[in-house]
Order: C-alpha cells, then structure tokens, then sequence
C-alpha cells in the first residue's frame, strides 16, 4: 500500500482552531491549510499516518537514529512506537480482523517499541533508544506499511464497533502528539550539532507583539473541563469530568511574553538574582548553568536562536519559548505578576466578550506555563486495561501547560486540552503568559 504524501499536520501552528478554513503560517514551517469537517475515520488515519512519515522525509538514518537525552526520542523510533501502539491494542486483539490472526512484523519490536505501558509487557530503557541501530530507518517504515495495510482490512472490511474506533481515534491523536515531540526532539538534536543544519526553510514571517492589555475576570463560579463522549468531541481522559471551580477575581494578559521583555529580564540579572527563584528552581539553574532561554546562543553582536530552520536571529517581537516552568516563576516574580492557573487561563481562553480585548494567543506559537500541578480532576478515573497508563499514572510532580505550540497539531487545539512537563524542562515550544490578583 502506498501512503499518500501530505504536510505534516504538526508543521501546522496551533493558533488554528477545529472549524477554520484559513491558511496560517507557523514561523518554523510552510503554510498549512485546516480542514473545516471531521473526515471518515480511514481517510484520517491514511493523513496522520502520512503525516508522521512526511516529517522523517529528507532524514538520513542517522538522524533518525541519534538520541540527544534520555527526555527525547530518535526520529525512528516515535515512528515505530506509533506503530506499535496500533499493532499492540488493536491488531493483537482476538478477532480484530474478523478472525483472521494478525501476523506481526517482527515479535521482536513489542520489546523495543513500548514505552511506558507496563500491562503489555517488558521494554528497551528509554535512555538508551539511541542505540538501536537496527532496525534501520527503511525498515521501521516498511513496519509501518505492514500495520497499515492491516489497519485498512479493520477500517475498511471488518465494521469495528464503536469501542475499537474509540480507541483508533485514541491511537490517531497519540501519534499526532508524537509528531509534536518529533519536532522537538529533533530540533534538540541538531542543537547539539556545531554545524546547526536545518530541516525546514525559514520562515518570512515578521512578528509585531500587539500592546499588552489587562483582561479583568470577576470572581465567581465557572465551569471547566471537557464534557466527554457527550459532546462528540474528542478529549483524553484527563480533561474529564466537566466540573464546577471558583475563582477569585483576577486579571490576565492579552498577550504572551515577548523575546525583547525576556532579554530585559536577562540584562537585569534576573538569571543571577536567588529570590526570584524557586528553591528548586535556583538549585536548577546553578546546576545547569542557565543565563538564557534554551537554544539562544550570542553570535557577531547580536542574540540567536537554534530552529528547525537552523540558527536564527531572535525576534524580540516573537513569544519567547524554551522556557521551564522555573524560568517562568521567576520572570513572573520579577515582572511583579504571577503565572495563571490553569482555571483562570481555560476560564479566559473560553470567555469573549465585547467590553474588553480577546486573549490572544491562545493556541499558539507556544504552549503556556501555568502555575497549576497536574492532578486529576474531581471523579475523575482511569480506562480500563492498558491504556490507562496514559495519562493518569503521571498525576504526581509536574505541572500544568495550556494552549498550544506551532508545532501542535490544529485539532489539539481547544480550551480544555491539558499538556504537562516537570518544572525544569525546556526542549518543548514553551512560553508564559502573566496574571495577577484584582
């Protein structure tokens, strides 16, 4: 089975919404074009998976084998741990195609491919992912077309019943989140690179940072979270339930943080200043030896930023990104504001009103520290079986980001999706927008 070729839907910037039709242009990457209704569920599995193997194109084996830190992947591997996942929970189920019994691959890859989820078995170490040499890349890819051609016979032969194409569209926006993290992943490896090569053209988009407005909130009760399968919407298990919170009144910017106030924060020693800091986050950056956002790197007089374009001069316009939840605890503390909780911000993102300025920015060019841990939410459960390993088991530790990336893919984009990292993490298109008490 050949794939049809498309743009990679993570190439796309998140600033997109479901229901639009308009062309948007990410900094990064190509102009994109969002489709405006759901299409069958075989034609958007042919288009993500062609979209993971749309990035990889113009990789050697060798990028896609490399591993630049245990937090990311190789290229290879994202593109086979996908493939995995629907080889694993849906075509070894008995009966999944009719009767027929599936033939794998290779028996071997159940090993090297799982990630995290301890009810299918053992697996490689995440740390040395980097070391699989074999399968090669060309392989990996001929594994992909062998799933697939079985997932067409399920799709299109078999009739699944809702529960299995419940867990097909499950498996649809796991790979689009891997696509995300094939972007930062590989931008992190060639960072390391003192040639900087580039996998994309650069962009000609010029930012210019609107000016920054308050948008005041009164205190109250509000509603948040996704609703569910009610809805006919898609969400992961940990935007659910829907549920009641109260706030207090408060304000937020109508705007992320800019290059320019990031760099004036740097120039005012914000970097060597203790007391702005978290204890963790000091301990953090005295370790680690930060001075600047990640990627930033100071050439021929003037403030550089490793892309996927390669080396680009900073836009002091531009949202600043590669940041961690440290660095934007302490910006905050420095800018005299605070970081938003992840209610005020869904609360914001989801109220428009004729008074007072929208907040842009919403889904995009950069995902949104929030000053929320990432816990479950009231009633909240688990799935049954392997695949609630997902989300919940990562309750513990980390903290909450909202919005989106230029690197998301558009139908992640909505006001309850919940992404998270640990506080010192930084290789993600991270951001920060400020809030304060009224």
């Amino acid at each position: 089975m050949t794939l049809p070729c498309c743009t990679s839907q993570a190439e796309a910037p998140s600033g997109t919404s479901q229901n639009t039709t308009r062309s948007r242009t990410a900094r990064d990457g190509p102009p994109v074009h969002v489709p405006t209704a759901p299409a069958p569920l075989h034609v958007r599995y042919d288009t993500v998976r062609a979209a993971s193997v749309a990035f990889a194109q113009g990789l050697s084996d060798a990028d896609a084998t490399v591993q630049s830190m245990p937090d990311a992947s190789p290229i290879k591997w994202h593109l086979a741990h996908t493939t995995w996942f629907f080889e694993t929970f849906l075509l070894g189920e008995p009966g999944a195609l009719s009767g027929k019994r599936y033939r794998p691959y290779d028996p071997r890859f159940t090993y090297l491919f799982n990630s995290y989820y301890e009810a299918a078995g053992p697996r490689h170490p995440r740390p040395q992912r980097g070391l699989l040499t074999r399968p090669t890349l060309d392989d990996v890819l001929r594994y992909r077309q062998h799933v697939d051609i079985a997932m067409h016979e399920l799709l299109l032969h078999a009739d699944p019943p809702a529960d299995v194409c419940a867990l097909i569209t499950l498996g649809l926006h796991h790979e689009e989140q891997h696509q995300e993290l094939m972007h930062t992943d590989l931008l992190h490896l060639f960072a390391q690179n003192p040639l900087r090569p580039a996998h994309r053209l650069p962009s000609s988009v010029c930012e210019i940072a609107p000016p920054l407005q308050w948008i005041t909130h009164d205190a109250g009760q509000h509603r948040i979270g996704h609703p569910g399968e009610s809805s006919g919407h898609f969400a992961f298990d940990c935007e659910t339930p829907a549920h009641d919170v109260l706030l207090r009144p408060f304000a937020i910017a109508s705007r992320v943080v800019t290059n320019g106030e990031w760099l004036a924060f740097v120039e005012d020693g914000g970097y060597r200043t203790a007391g702005l800091w978290l204890s963790d986050g000091w301990a953090t950056v005295q370790r680690e030896g930060w001075g600047h956002p990640l990627y930033w790197e100071w050439h021929d007089g003037e403030w550089q930023s490793m892309t996927l374009a390669g080396m680009q001069p900073v836009d002091h316009d531009a949202p600043v990104r590669h940041i961690s939840y440290f660095e934007a605890d302490a910006f905050a503390r420095w800018a005299g504001k605070r970081l938003p909780t992840e209610q005020e911000w869904e609360v914001a993102a989801s109220t428009a009103s004729s008074a007072q300025p929208a907040m842009a920015q919403c889904y995009g060019p950069v995902w949104q520290w929030t000053a929320s841990p990432y816990v479950a939410y009231p009633g909240f459960r688990t799935a049954a079986g392997a695949v609630g390993e997902y989300n919940g088991k990562f309750m513990c530790g980390q903290f909450v980001l909202r919005g989106g990336s230029l690197a998301t893919p558009p139908g992640h984009a909505r006001a309850t999706y919940r992404n998270f990292f640990y506080p010192h993490q930084r290789w993600q298109f991270c951001g920060l927008r400020l809030a304060e008490d009224r």
